[in-house]
């Protein structure tokens, strides 16, 4: 190994986090996501547990070797420590972990860290350079005593108004995309906080919440609404502004079709054998094509009907024209893998270890790490707490 940690790829083994120390308080998804993703980077992450521990480690089933699945998704990388904040002892190891710390992460209601000393004014009188990030469900104003929960906010903010068939009932998404989207903005916030550190070596308080989040990411439907008037509603699997952007029937299934463009439909056409149609009035042109979509959609799925999901995806994408068969999580996985993105990664040793999935950046020079299993409860509370009980350097 090299002198300054490099491989002879040039690569280094710690990631650009490293000598990064994250005290997280938060648990369920939203923080713990953000920290898996700091932690995958380089950084040292101790994750702060109550006694009975995160909430997800009895979310199941789904379970491997007893432990749940949910728990394992967002939990790599870090080591655990089980504190009780109302025993004064825990609550002072506590406060020492946020005086070490670069970065405390936490997810409690606004406020409820106050009474331990653990908000951010409190670890800040003690540690003036770090970067103190909340995670909340709706802020820290009016809406500080909601709980926040994912699909609260999936029902909130308007997404499932927008999810689901015209006809039916409105639809959460299949995971909890709020969370995942906030954790990713809290990721964000820390890195933007700790360039803005390591210019004025000021540490500063970023507060990120579901809800605002949510209209962020609405994106072309909030601005529907803020920027031209126009409330979005329910269209199914369809676009509002582009046809063909969805599912089609063929004959084993369906799949998804998209014309983002005027030559992607003149692709799509050709090897549909409508040669015919670019040059109709009715279909000349992307808004042609929306607004006379009743009239379209089933010249195209009459075209459709002889053919398989596969031989359409493989001479469709030849051709240019984006379209994907709708694929199970199993199969999703199988086709990342066909492509060499190796989704999966394995961490730990023996009877420890966990598959799970790769962090989703790559680094051409420090790239993630996979240094340990998610943690068992309080199993490294004993290396810890007496490292804690030693002098600062």
């Amino acid at each position: 190994m090299a002198d300054d940690d490099t491989d002879n790829r040039g690569t280094s083994p710690v990631g650009p986090l490293h000598g990064l120390l994250v005290a997280d308080f938060s648990r369920v998804l939203a923080g713990p996501y953000a920290t898996m993703l700091l932690a995958d980077m380089g950084a040292e992450v101790v994750k702060v547990e109550s006694p009975q521990g995160d909430d997800t480690r009895t979310w199941l089933p789904p379970v491997r070797d007893g432990v749940s699945t949910y728990y394992l998704a967002v939990n790599r990388n870090k080591r655990s420590l089980a504190l009780d904040l109302k025993n004064d002892d825990d609550a002072a190891l506590a406060r020492e972990l946020a005086a070490r710390a670069d970065i405390v992460i936490e997810n409690f209601k606004p406020g409820g860290l106050t009474r331990f000393g653990l908000d951010h004014a409190g670890v800040r009188a003690e540690n003036p350079g770090v970067v103190y990030a909340s995670i909340s469900g709706f802020g820290t104003g009016a809406g500080a005593s909601l709980p926040g929960y994912d699909l609260m906010v999936q029902a909130i903010s308007g997404l499932m108004s927008l999810t689901g068939d015209p006809e039916g009932q409105p639809y959460r998404a299949g995971i909890s995309v709020f969370d995942v989207m906030t954790g990713l903005h809290a990721v964000i916030g820390i890195l933007a906080a700790l360039r803005h550190r390591a210019q004025t070596g000021r540490g500063q308080h970023v507060e990120v919440n579901l809800l605002s989040t949510a209209l962020s990411g609405l994106v072309n439907h909030s601005s529907a609404y803020v920027a031209g008037g126009t409330v979005p509603y329910r269209m199914g699997n369809a676009h509002p502004s582009l046809f063909p952007y969805e599912p089609l029937p063929v004959s084993d299934g369906e799949l998804i079709v998209i014309a983002g463009n005027d030559g992607q439909f003149a692709r799509l056409c050709k090897v549909l054998g409508l040669p015919g149609l670019p040059d109709d009035p009715r279909f000349t042109r992307n808004q042609d094509r929306t607004a006379n979509r009743e009239q379209l959609r089933p010249l195209l799925v009459e075209a459709l009907a002889g053919r398989t999901r596969q031989e359409l995806f493989r001479e469709l994408l030849a051709a240019g024209v984006p379209c994907a068969p709708i694929n199970t999580i199993d199969e999703g996985v199988a086709f990342a893998d066909e492509l060499g993105l190796a989704p999966v990664v394995t961490v730990g040793d023996g009877d420890t270890a966990v598959p799970t999935v790769r962090h989703p950046i790559t680094f051409s020079a420090t790239p993630a790490h996979y240094r340990l299993p998610p943690p068992g409860l309080d199993e490294h509370g004993a290396e810890l707490r007496a490292w804690l009980a030693e002098p600062r350097d």
